[in-house]
């Protein structure tokens, strides 16, 4: 089956960028930045988008898309709506690589074309599909746990959103809001520390997935402020698509995308 789908890419004329494979005991020095860079980061996301043009906003549709499906199915099991629409940014790692490639490829003097950054995984297949199923684990926790809490303090009863919004705003559950937000930041945090750069490393590296994630850790360890502070400006970000009824999706993701590739190439130096 890979061999089919390797083939079929080099029938439609598609190019991937060569990638010198680094393994677990190369020397990978991550560098120490401050919070200064993060307007940079930005700045480089939102010119990528320009010049990538289609191809970018190409990407910010699939997941408006996505969130709108999402919405239309479980409109009317909120308790499901909240799990699953939040949960799907955890998936936001892998869905994103078309952008990181975009990204790559217009560093590297290419002209953005969107047909070669569909199979941007296929070069490091087996890793980029372990750590996606990793992803996917972790959706499926966040999922059934999103259930449980409100399951929880709903007494045992699944919850309309009338139920929930009366709730939040007459503070009748404040234990829930403080446990269901802690709860999903422990989730996304732990996406955020092991996928930030690994998702990168393995396009740019075709590094393993261990490799990737522990380098990942790693960054966010040698650098906690300043990847705090860029995990919360991904939150305020996809926070605004959905405040836009996913519509600022367009924009949004394609720049949080984009921008992760400059945060990868501005932290991590291999030594060939």
């Amino acid at each position: 089956m890979i061999a089919i789908i390797l083939t079929g890419a080099k029938h439609m004329g598609i190019q991937h960028i060569s990638a010198n494979k680094i393994n677990a005991d190369d020397d990978i020095f991550i560098r120490q930045v401050t919070p200064h860079i993060i307007p940079d980061w930005l700045h480089a996301g939102v010119t990528d988008i320009h010049l990538g043009g289609r191809a970018s906003l190409f990407y910010g549709i699939i997941f408006a898309a996505v969130g709108v499906i999402i919405h239309t199915i479980f409109a009317d099991n909120y308790w499901l709506l909240a799990g699953t629409t939040t949960g799907f940014f955890l998936l936001g790692p892998f869905l994103a690589m078309g952008l990181y490639d975009l990204s790559r490829r217009m560093g590297a003097s290419e002209e953005p074309a969107l047909t070669p950054t569909l199979t941007a995984w296929l070069p490091n297949l087996i890793n980029i599909s372990i750590f996606t199923m990793l992803l996917i684990l972790v959706f499926f926790a966040w999922i059934r746990l999103s259930m449980s809490i409100f399951a929880h303090f709903f007494n045992g009863a699944l919850p309309t959103f009338a139920d929930v919004v009366i709730n939040v705003f007459t503070l009748k559950q404040p234990t829930f809001l403080f446990v269901y937000f802690s709860a999903g930041a422990i989730f996304a945090a732990f996406i955020f520390s092991i996928s930030v750069i690994a998702m990168p490393l393995m396009l740019d590296r075709n590094a393993s997935a261990w490799t990737a994630a522990i380098t990942s850790l790693r960054t966010c360890a040698r650098n906690p402020v300043t990847m705090a502070l860029w995990a919360f400006c991904i939150v305020v970000l996809v926070g605004f698509g959905l405040a836009t009824n996913f519509l600022g999706l367009i924009l949004t993701m394609p720049v949080v995308g984009h921008a992760s590739w400059h945060v990868y190439q501005s932290l991590i130096e291999i030594k060939d």
